[in-house]
């Protein structure tokens, strides 16, 4: 029997390759001789880099970059094997949990250590780029990450713009004949699951601004600045496609419209990404059986999470599909429509959140649940 294992982290107790782990040893006690390929599982949010690098192997770089609020702070990213790809979140260097409560503030907080990231990547020899995007502090429009790589955003006097949102009211030029020569041998993969236009009612400053620390009149301002933005956009690329109604250009503040109009960076669905990059499909062709799972099931994991990805996958190829989870819901059952053949919880006992959450309680409890449902199909 060979068996693909491709389950999601469960967030505060397993990660995606722990959980793998230990569901292959389950089913090892059942089939000893069991083929059980253990794949990485990620949405380009949240831990989406330690999962690559553990899963496809790698090594991780901590470096001192400009945080949201214009302090040093630590980030990361990780080089993966091939020594040309780098996988980053951008949360790293300009997170909203970097920014507490009462310090958040659009007009002030930037990307520019996203760019510095990058920067440093392409330095080392890095030319491919994996970015997840979610959980910014930010609504520059990606115009400090772009400052780090070397483009121009000026101010009437020929003046670099200030950080934040703010620096947007003042912007008149935007300069392109200075950014990193080698972004031009760059590509650029964004996970970005949200379709927000840059602009207008469902624009990023209208419909993420005040989670960011934005009051309405702060909103009513970005969002006229972002229009005046993409027209220089327009103006810098004379000979691109600048669309700031594009889908996901919104997302992070803007950085999205960056990416796609200033490094020709695609926009996709983190989970879609994610799965291509790792080559499941190549993977699962011959399995017999894919297993996958996340921490918590229920009626939202069909609006295209990790596992539901898997689960299409799969099915292309006619495999039979089986979940683990730490709990599910009773909604939970819209994953039999979308590909999960079956799912089941792990906890075995009525225990407390903090035990079942606990690293080795989970591990067991993954590979004895796996055991018992792979008892099935001797």
């Amino acid at each position: 029997m060979k068996t693909v294992i491709v389950i999601d982290s469960f967030k505060g107790s397993l990660s995606s390759i722990e959980a793998g782990q230990a569901a292959a040893e389950g089913i090892k006690r059942v089939f000893p001789d069991a083929e059980t390929q253990v794949c990485p599982l990620a949405d380009g949010g949240e831990g989406t880099v330690e999962t690559l690098i553990s899963g496809m192997g790698g090594a991780i770089r901590n470096l001192s970059v400009t945080g949201p609020l214009g302090e040093k702070v630590n980030g990361k990213y990780g080089i993966l094997d091939d020594g040309v790809t780098a996988v980053m979140e951008m949360a790293d260097a300009a997170g909203i949990t970097m920014v507490p409560p009462e310090k958040r503030n659009p007009m002030d907080t930037t990307t520019y250590g996203v760019g510095e990231l990058i920067r440093d990547a392409v330095d080392r020899g890095c030319r491919k780029f994996i970015i997840g995007i979610g959980g910014s502090a930010t609504n520059d429009g990606g115009v400090g990450m772009l400052q780090a790589l070397g483009f121009e955003f000026l101010d009437k006097e020929g003046k670099p713009v200030a950080y934040g949102a703010q620096g947007l009211e003042k912007l008149v030029c935007i300069g392109t004949q200075h950014a990193m020569e080698e972004l031009k041998g760059c590509e650029f993969h964004i996970a970005c699951d949200v379709k927000n236009a840059l602009c207008g009612p469902e624009g990023c400053s209208a419909v993420f601004g005040p989670q960011k620390g934005a009051d309405a009149d702060m909103i009513r301002k970005m969002d006229a600045w972002f229009a005046d933005y993409a027209a220089l956009a327009a103006a810098a690329c004379a000979d691109e496609k600048v669309d700031p109604d594009y889908p996901g250009t919104g997302a992070a503040g803007g950085l999205g419209f960056a990416f796609r109009t200033f490094l020709h960076g695609v926009l996709e669905p983190g989970v879609e990404l994610i799965l291509r990059e790792t080559k499941l499909e190549d993977k699962l062709q011959d399995a017999d059986v894919v297993v996958t799972g996340e921490g918590r099931l229920d009626g939202q994991t069909v609006m295209g999470k990790a596992p539901i990805g898997v689960a299409a996958l799969a099915k292309k190829h006619g495999k039979r599909v089986v979940a683990f989870s730490g709990c599910v819901t009773e909604d939970a059952r819209a994953c039999n429509d979308h590909g999960i053949d079956a799912f089941f919880p792990i906890v075995r006992a009525a225990v407390s959140l903090e035990e079942a959450m606990d690293r080795e309680n989970a591990k067991r409890n993954m590979a004895d649940t796996a055991e018992q449902v792979f008892r099935l199909m001797r």
